[in-house]
């Protein structure tokens, strides 16, 4: 039995609760009708089946881990789904849920635009024929990528040339309030040369012209990259566990 203090229905009732932090501006869709649990200190929302991952939450992690294994008991989140919780201890998930894979990242935030970089000029909207240079490249590069072209999540792939060929690439993946970045990818021959902070930065300015904040999602283990994204100006951050459910 899941017990909240308070049952939220629908997408403006989760967005309030949890003070339309970014986070939840980000993960809620617009056309979602999510369900919501509110309990000491923790806002946990299941998302539709076709919008996954099925569940995220802010607040308190005890309170969220509590609210999440009661929608494993009854079954209304179970094995191959992800949730997206405040981080936690691993130890805290012994005999509560049963994980596959155990993930630790961080979304970060900027409101503002990024400082101009070196080559930001050559990032370009890509179309529907790039999608073959964009598998080869996503292949090559980051192979282990969610983002791929022909996914419905993207809104848009903007990229990097070098004469004929694609170099680096990006998604937008908004879907809520907050412009998103994602599967940011720079092929190997040609790291080491700024053209992940000209993408990073040419796709930020751009989504902050149809956002009023934009965002990504990195690994606490990519301190490269962190150190990237800091110097652009995403300095604010929510720390995250996602665990898929075994």
């Amino acid at each position: 039995m899941i017990i909240a203090d308070q049952v939220l229905h629908g997408r403006a009732a989760i967005l309030a609760a949890a003070g339309h932090h970014p986070y939840a501006r980000h993960s809620l869709w617009r056309d979602s009708e999510p369900r919501g649990y509110r309990r000491d200190g923790a806002v946990l929302w299941l998302l539709p089946a076709e919008h996954g991952p099925a569940a995220g939450a802010l607040g308190s992690p005890g309170p969220a881990l509590d609210v999440c294994a009661a929608l494993v008991a009854e079954g209304a989140l179970g094995p191959g789904q992800w949730v997206h919780l405040p981080r936690l201890d691993p130890a805290e998930l012994a005999g509560r849920l049963t994980v596959a894979r155990h993930d630790e990242w961080d979304f970060l935030w900027t409101t503002t635009p990024p400082p101009f970089q070196p080559s930001e000029e050559r990032v370009v909207r890509l179309t529907e024929a790039d999608h073959p240079a964009l598998a080869a490249l996503v292949d090559e590069a980051f192979p282990t990528s969610t983002s791929r072209p022909g996914d419905p999540r993207v809104v848009d792939w903007y990229g990097i040339r070098d004469g004929d060929r694609l170099v680096a690439c990006g998604a937008d993946r908004s879907r809520g309030d907050i412009g998103f970045l994602a599967g940011l990818t720079v092929a190997p021959a040609v790291r080491g040369q700024g053209l992940g902070a000209a993408l990073t930065a040419g796709m930020t300015r751009t989504l902050l012209t149809r956002h009023d904040q934009a965002a990504l999602g990195v690994y606490t283990v990519n301190v490269g990259a962190i150190r990237l994204y800091r110097r652009l100006g995403f300095t604010n951050t929510l720390p995250r566990s996602s665990l898929h459910l075994g």
